[in-house]
């Protein structure tokens, strides 16, 4: 999965979250990058990485649609991507304001 914290929220297939018995409780409306308004159907999903667990939004993703690990669950879990590595890292603090 690719981390973009460009994306405010984790983008997950339909079928992988109705797999995990992740049920939609909403719809939001996105704009894409080529400045198109979609919508898609919204969850809640508990998701772990590096260790950490965290309760995030997800969306349910078309089949066209990227998967990607998004800047609320990043924020969620305490973590950032290392602008030189570019890997995940613990966040040093998280803002208080």
């Amino acid at each position: 999965m690719l981390v973009d914290a460009g994306s405010m929220y984790t983008w997950i297939k339909r079928g992988r979250l109705e797999r995990l018995g992740i049920r939609p409780m909403g719809r939001r409306r996105f704009r894409t990058m080529e400045n198109r308004i979609i919508e898609r159907e919204i969850g809640e999903a508990v998701i772990e990485c590096l260790g950490r667990r965290a309760t995030t939004i997800v969306v349910f993703a078309e089949e066209r649609d990227n998967e990607v690990l998004g800047l609320h669950a990043l924020e969620g879990l305490g973590l950032e991507v290392d602008p030189v590595t570019k890997q995940l890292r613990e966040v040093e603090a998280i803002l208080a304001l």
